[in-house]
Formats: C-alpha cells, sequence, structure tokens
C-alpha cells in the first residue's frame, strides 16, 4: 500500500511539473493531479489496450511512433474526465505525454524498478 502511495503522489508531482513545462495543460492543484493519475491509470489500463489493438496496422507503419499519438489522446481523454485538469488540443497533450513518459522513466531509473513492485 505505501508503495502505491508513493507511486501516486510521485505520478501527480510529475503531472504538476508538466503543466507547469508546457503550454496548453493546465492543473488547478495537488487533488485535481491525483485524481487525474488515477484516472490516467484507468484509461492506461481499459482503454488503451483497445486503442492500441485498432491502431496496429497504422502503429507497424510508423514503426510504433504511432503510440506517441495514442498516449496523447489516453491524456486528453483523462483530462475531459477530470475537473481541474485541462488539455486544450491536441499538440499539448502530445508534448505533454511525451514529457510524463520520459519524466517517468527517469524516476524509474532512479528508484529502480523494484520501488514499482
Amino acid at each position: 500500500m505505501a508503495e502505491f502511495l508513493l507511486h501516486l503522489f510521485l505520478s501527480a508531482g510529475l503531472l504538476l511539473i508538466v503543466a507547469s513545462l508546457v503550454d496548453g495543460i493546465a492543473i488547478k492543484g495537488w487533488g485535481s493531479a491525483i485524481f487525474g493519475v488515477l484516472v490516467l491509470g484507468f484509461v492506461n489500463a481499459f482503454v488503451r489496450p483497445v486503442m492500441v489493438l485498432l491502431t496496429l496496422p497504422i502503429t507497424v507503419f510508423t514503426f510504433g511512433l504511432f503510440l506517441l499519438v495514442v498516449n496523447a489522446l489516453m491524456l486528453w481523454l483523462a483530462a475531459s474526465v477530470v475537473p481541474g485538469l485541462r488539455v486544450r488540443g491536441f499538440l499539448p497533450a502530445l508534448w505533454a505525454s511525451l514529457l510524463l513518459t520520459i519524466l517517468n522513466l527517469g524516476v524509474s531509473f532512479l528508484l529502480g524498478p523494484a520501488w514499482l513492485n
């Protein structure tokens, strides 16, 4: 349970950092960030696999780069559900999802893979 809460707060903090760096992403505060991370996790667990399967031909054709578009759409979808989290267009969603992925990889690298278990 402690690991889940640590991951939740770190991801919410990263989402707040991304919102401060990317023009077009706005978050009202920690509450919206935490709820946004929870919704984004739900969307990534249930909607993203269906989208990846449906877009598999174009993903193969673009050598996997289309997954960046899928990630941006998942962030945009999560923002449409979460009050206090706004994404103003596709390009901010694309940049924010790319930056969030890089920051999450950095945290995983620094803390090691065991912190997710």
